[in-house]
């Protein structure tokens, strides 16, 4: 597994009791896990299948822009 360059948004989900990893770059792509380092390598693996299964499909992958800004 290589390490990608695709923002990872890490939140505490109070609910559930889980850090949770979204990578908002990818529709749908989000992972979680009990620690954040947890939950940032299961967002690592989480991406990797998210490209596969994309390009599989013949869906576009995304260039990773970086550092994303919300308003």
């Amino acid at each position: 597994m290589t390490e990608s360059r695709y923002e990872v948004i890490v939140y505490w989900d109070k609910c559930d009791g889980i850090f949770v990893a979204e990578v908002p770059e990818l529709p749908g792509c989000m992972a979680h896990g009990e620690t954040k380092t947890d939950a940032v390598r299961n967002a690592e693996s989480a991406i990797e299948l998210w490209i596969e299964t994309a390009r599989e499909d013949g869906v576009a992958v995304p260039e990773p822009k970086g550092r994303l800004l919300f308003a």
